[in-house]
């Protein structure tokens, strides 16, 4: 098959959405497909798929611009500053699948009509949320996608009568995640002191705060995060307050982090309504004690290995990270054989038999 994915994230930023699409497109292109990314990054050597460039403007510079439909955050502000270029590069006869997870100017886009009435087949992976696939209002009454992938079991229930559907979760590059001796000497971290490590966008769906809060009720523990986002300023803040001397922000290079999850005693994360959380599978294959507040859609990712919280009760939150930080080494090989089960190469697999299907369907 010949399959474009597009974002305008690609080799320019490390977060969720684009680790995960880029790591399918390179699998699935080690598996004998013909794959093309579009993005606003850098073209980067010795990628197993062809790369294209389409400038943009990236969403931090839009942080405090206004709000309304089609605009309603700096994330479409930095997708409507990528259509142009897209529309430029992006030749519909050159492909048979196109993907993203970009709504609503790259999905628009990408399923936009052609001359002579025929367009590659389209697919949605609902990697920021599965509202454009069910919401009727506004702009997602313009949604439309001849596939959907559902990265969790939610999304999936809530779809599958009205698209075509497959429940496939995001993956771990085994390769590099994995058990090993912790770096703090690195990331200029005390070796005697707890670390409870976060990574994550700074931005309110997080909940960056209630670790904050949390983490100060354990003697000498240390909170790193590292991530960036609006709240920057107001988190540092807070901590200043709260956890003075025992709190850090950082940026940290996507080959640096199988060492810095290597360098936590506990790995937190906070999320309540992410569609579907790369950094659990990432700690699980660390074997880093996971602490999460206890939701059905985490539940499927970690099992019964992880410390789940009653989101409703702080002390709760407190209790449990006070558990992970101690020894249990059954837990951590339970977690090493969980993170098994979600390898690029198998999560890749399923996508190239969605695809095809999806192909087949229209011969």
């Amino acid at each position: 098959m010949r399959l474009l994915f597009a974002l305008p994230g690609f080799h320019r930023v490390n977060r969720g959405a684009e680790i995960a699409l880029i790591a399918v497109a390179s699998n699935l292109a080690r598996q004998g497909h013909e794959v093309t990314l579009i993005g606003s990054g850098p073209e980067i050597s010795g990628q197993a798929y062809h790369y294209i460039r389409a400038s943009c403007i990236p969403r931090e510079r839009f942080e405090h611009f206004p709000r309304f439909p089609l605009l309603r955050q700096e994330t479409a502000w930095e997708e409507l500053t990528f259509l142009p270029g897209l529309l430029a590069r992006y030749r519909p006869s050159n492909f048979d699948v196109t993907l993203t997870c970009a709504f609503p100017f790259t999905n628009l886009a990408l399923r936009r009509p052609t001359a002579r009435g025929l367009r590659p087949k389209h697919v949605f992976v609902t990697e920021n949320g599965d509202w454009p696939a069910y919401s009727t209002q506004a702009e997602y009454r313009l949604f439309g996608c001849d596939g959907l992938v559902c990265t969790n079991p939610d999304f999936y229930e809530r779809n599958r009568e009205k698209y075509r559907c497959a429940l496939i979760p995001n993956g771990v590059d085994l390769a590099r995640f994995s058990p090993g001796p912790a770096a703090r000497e690195r990331f200029a971290l005390d070796p005697k002191r707890p670390v409870i490590l976060m990574v994550s966008a700074l931005i309110q769906s997080k909940h960056v705060d209630h670790a904050i809060d949390a983490v100060s009720q354990i003697p000498d523990a240390v909170l790193v995060v590292a991530g960036d986002g609006p709240l920057r300023e107001e988190l540092a803040a807070r901590a200043v307050k709260a956890l003075p001397g025992r709190y850090r922000q950082m940026r940290v290079a996507p080959n640096d982090m199988p060492d810095l999850y290597r360098s936590a005693d506990v790995f937190l994360h906070l999320s309540k309504d992410e569609s579907f959380g790369n950094v659990f599978v990432e700690a699980l294959a660390t074997g880093i004690p996971i602490v999460a507040y206890e939701l059905s859609r985490t539940r499927w990712i970690v099992g019964d290995c992880a410390l789940l919280a009653d989101p409703a009760e702080p002390s709760d939150l407190v209790r449990q990270i006070n558990s992970a930080l101690q020894p249990a080494s059954r837990r951590r090989q339970a977690a090493i054989q969980r993170a098994s089960e979600f390898s690029w190469t198998n999560v890749a697999s399923q996508y190239g038999r969605f695809l095809q299907s999806i192909m087949d369907e229209s011969s």
